[in-house]
């Protein structure tokens, strides 16, 4: 048999042909988001990035942030409402900097413009498998207080996070009410109760990544 002309296929003919063309464009479509999907997981988690924005800046502590961190922790109200607070003591600060050097995740914050150091904090117990990691160990000079430093900080933290997990969980003492003010600030919500590293118990506030 011959070809059938193009005037004979008629409209099913072209019908059928757009439905094909959608249906490919749709395969594509899943394709890249599944792609898109094993890509994220793939990746390794950078728990110690650079991040900069536009009042704070944070990098991987090292050794000789020492003495500038103590500066600013030596204040005893910011350890006030925090279980330990005894932390500006210098001994009981040099054990708290020594376990953020060897925990692979803590980060040194400064001001993006002065480059000060005004406070330290970390990425810590990175779980692929339930797509979470936590944010902890905070602390701000008390001059960065008031909400504008901490919730640049949270967000290019967050924002970081979210490349690799679903989901943040911040770990906070019942009675640090300053702490979970700040975290309600960033959208963090209450979820339950969890004993921390320390063997404290502790209120866990989730941030999920938008869209799942």
């Amino acid at each position: 048999m011959g070809e059938i002309p193009p005037d004979a296929r008629g409209p099913r003919a072209s019908s059928f042909a757009r439905i094909l063309v959608d249906c490919k464009q749709r395969s594509t479509h899943k394709l890249l988001v599944l792609r898109q999907d094993l890509g994220r997981t793939a990746m390794n988690c950078d728990r110690q990035p650079h991040l900069v924005g536009e009042i704070v800046a944070l990098r991987p502590l090292v050794e000789d942030d020492f003495d500038d961190l103590y500066r600013v922790a030596a204040d005893p109200l910011i350890w006030e409402q925090h279980p330990a607070t005894d932390r500006h003591e210098r001994a009981q600060f040099e054990a708290y900097f020594r376990e953020a050097l060897a925990s692979g995740g803590a980060l040194t914050v400064l001001d993006a413009c002065s480059k000060q150091i005004i406070g330290a904090t970390r990425y810590h117990g990175y779980e692929e498998k339930a797509g979470e990691i936590e944010i902890g160990w905070t602390f701000l000079s008390r001059a960065c207080w008031g909400g504008s430093y901490n919730a640049e900080m949270k967000q290019l933290m967050l924002g970081h996070a979210f490349q690799f997990v679903r989901s943040v969980v911040l770990l906070i003492g019942p009675d640090n009410l300053r702490s979970r003010r700040a975290a309600e600030k960033i959208g963090a919500i209450c979820t339950g109760e969890r004993t921390d590293g320390s063997g404290q118990r502790s209120l866990v506030y989730e941030v999920t990544r938008p869209g799942g």
